[in-house]
């Protein structure tokens, strides 16, 4: 979603009801590929471990617990790979929804969604960081820095 903010931002700006719906479309893109990506995989992943799991045990495991968590956990797994980009979108798209709906906002609704995709890319790197039990603020940074690379190779070419 910076990606594409960026890139309407550096070359001199659409309306935000032209960036609003790119982004929608790229965030809804983006769900379906994840929910169902995930899912496809998963699921063929945990299939194939329940059959070898089968094979050694010589019994069928499909109604137990082991069986029924081979069906589940694909799907709360898509859930979370789907849902959570398109969250996150939505999140970053506030602005541009505001203005379209033409509620006034301090800033720039352009500027304002680059700011919010940045802290929301800040605080994934500070979890990143507390889950290898490394430095929350040096990961927090480093994801940060990521980010203004790429926007900065997005702005060098639009010009």
């Amino acid at each position: 979603m910076l990606g594409l903010i960026m890139g309407f931002h550096a070359g001199g700006g659409v309306p935000a009801a032209v960036a609003l719906s790119a982004c929608l479309g790229a965030a809804i893109a983006l769900a379906v590929s994840g929910l169902s990506s995930a899912y496809l995989s998963e699921a063929a992943e945990r299939r194939k471990a329940l059959r070898e799991l089968e094979s050694a045990m010589i019994v069928k495991l499909g109604r137990s617990a082991h069986g029924q968590a081979t069906r589940l956990v694909p799907v709360m797994i898509a859930l979370v790979n789907g849902l959570s980009p398109l969250v996150i979108s939505l999140l970053i798209t506030l602005p541009l929804w505001l203005t379209v709906q033409q509620i006034p906002m301090p800033v720039e609704p352009m500027t304002a969604s680059i700011g919010i995709a940045f802290l929301i890319i800040f605080l994934l790197g500070i979890y990143l960081g507390r889950i290898e039990h490394g430095f929350w603020l040096w990961s927090g940074i480093r994801a940060v820095l990521i980010a203004a690379v790429t926007s900065g190779v997005i702005i060098a070419v639009e010009r």
